[in-house]
């Protein structure tokens, strides 16, 4: 779509055609991740070691969430400034969101740079480590770029930079950067990886949205700008902090090894994740239209409609990659294995977190304040478990790794109960209601599980080329015939009937 082309009109049926697309797209996006993510961990696994591993993801803890900060809730916000704006001047909104981001990741990262002790608590660093605040602004303007193509409805180039270029580019340059600057090297694969994403970013922009002519940063609208975006901002760093504090306050219980351990389970973890994310890019621009309007009913719809699709195909992967954990975990190396258990509760946290994750799509725009609030609280209450977790293994003499299964079930447990808060309150506010749930999914889980069991009997060689893709298989069945009916299907609809659906 070219610079000034007004995304056209869409109905009801038409908005799920364009969520079904966006998920069939950015699903496709979530395999290239899969094969380009684990070259990384194995890589970084064997040759970089735990302890390494546990540093590194100490720093990342820090630099993506200021990251996240610094975006001032663009990622989400955009979305409703474009529809409020002029299309002629598209272009000076995106702008004007850029260099708010710009500017505050560069401050940010200037202070970290300055104090880097907050992103490595064990005080083991070197000079180049110090360099992955290079990050910050690179991933603020990422996140912006993408949610302006998003609201045109490409998600292709989320596709490109996220699920190619990034995860590509850290594992090739980690393997590369060993040979040159060992003690060094994961943190400048990981910097290498964020600009390549950005420049493939950057130049979609600049196709679909022209260079903003005409337009002069004024300081009292970017200073609106910034306040207006505050509570998207809180609840984007919160939401994102619940997949993140576990991992910190391990760092401060645990030896980097055991850190190191249960961020290779948290990458596993991340990659059903990645599947909700298939539908945010859509789903934002979906909603604002139908806010218009007043379409409560449809609005939904639309969220239990996509939040069953996503538990559906989170809850297959999971059992695929939880079931045969310790042969997965044992990819990485045998000292991985140990995180077996923080895995399994980590893949059933983002099942659980699903609900939460469409009901806050339509809450940041009809009850930011109160949609903050919940998130607020979800993330004191993960703190408390947690704390209480690593308290408990001491009390017992529990080693650093029942410390990192601890911490995997207390976010499980507080990710779970903001699910029931933030359906709740949706449902109270569109005057519809809001569940995801479908019991077709324990018919197609049961089936799944003992297919699971009987594939551990197997070398574990096999086990990983024949076990995961007949649980995969079980489930997918079982689901299919059981769960989806003819709304279900339009996701597939394009794979099932050779052509895109009418709407698309």
């Amino acid at each position: 779509m070219s610079a000034g082309t007004i995304p056209p009109e869409r109905s009801d049926e038409g908005d799920i055609a364009a969520l079904a697309k966006g998920g069939r797209t950015n699903f496709l996006g979530f395999l290239l991740r899969l094969a380009a993510r684990l070259p990384f961990l194995f890589i970084a696994g064997r040759l970089y070691g735990p302890d390494a591993l546990g540093r590194f993801a100490s720093a990342l803890v820090i630099v993506e969430l200021i990251a996240m900060l610094c975006t001032i809730g663009e990622k989400r916000g955009l979305a409703l400034r474009l529809s409020e704006g002029d299309e002629k001047t598209a272009n000076h909104t995106v702008f004007d969101g850029m260099l708010v981001a710009f500017l505050l990741a560069c401050g940010s990262a200037s202070l970290l740079y300055l104090f880097p002790a907050l992103m490595f608590p064990s005080g083991e660093y070197s000079p180049l480590d110090r360099m992955v605040v290079v990050a910050i602004p690179a991933l603020a303007l990422t996140e912006i770029a993408l949610a302006a193509q998003a609201y045109r409805f490409d998600i292709a180039t989320t596709v490109r930079a996220r699920a190619v270029v990034e995860p590509w580019t850290i594992s090739i340059m980690a393997g590369v950067l060993f040979y040159v600057i060992p003690d060094s090297g994961l943190s400048m694969a990981y910097v290498a990886s964020i600009i390549a994403a950005l420049v493939t970013a950057l130049w979609s922009l600049m196709r679909s949205y022209g260079v903003p002519r005409g337009w002069r940063p004024d300081l009292g609208r970017l200073a609106g700008l910034a306040l207006r975006g505050l509570p998207l901002a809180g609840a984007d760093a919160i939401e994102w902090g619940t997949r993140r504090l576990d991992l910190f306050v391990l760092g401060l219980f645990a030896a980097p090894t055991a850190v190191g351990v249960y961020y290779v389970a948290q990458q596993v973890a991340s990659l059903p994740q990645k599947l909700k994310t298939s539908f945010e890019p859509i789903l934002g621009p979906v909603i604002t239209r139908n806010l218009k309007d007043k379409n409560y009913a449809v609005i939904a719809a639309q969220v239990c409609q996509v939040g069953f699709w996503i538990i559906a195909a989170q809850a297959g992967i999971a059992l695929a990659l939880g079931v045969p954990g310790e042969a997965v975990m044992g990819l990485v190396g045998p000292t991985f294995v140990a995180g077996t258990g923080a895995l399994a509760f980590l893949l059933a946290a983002e099942v659980v977190a699903a609900t939460a994750v469409v009901a806050e799509a339509a809450l940041v725009y009809v009850a930011r304040m109160r949609n903050l609030s919940i998130s607020i609280a979800t993330i004191l209450l993960q703190a408390a478990l947690t704390v209480c977790a690593m308290l408990l293994a001491d009390h017992y003499g529990l080693s650093d790794f029942y410390r990192a299964a601890g911490a995997a079930a207390s976010l499980m447990l507080a990710l779970g109960i903001m699910s029931l808060a933030k359906a709740w309150l949706l449902s109270s506010i569109l005057g519809h209601s809001v569940n995801n749930w479908r019991w077709a999914l324990v018919w197609a889980i049961g089936p799944a599980v003992v297919v699971g069991f009987l594939a551990t009997l197997l070398p574990e060689w096999a086990e990983l080329i024949f076990g995961i893709p007949a649980i995969l298989l079980t489930y997918g069945w079982v689901i299919w015939h059981r769960g989806f009916g003819p709304e279900d299907r339009v996701l597939f609809r394009r794979n099932l009937e050779g052509k895109e659906t009418p709407a698309s």
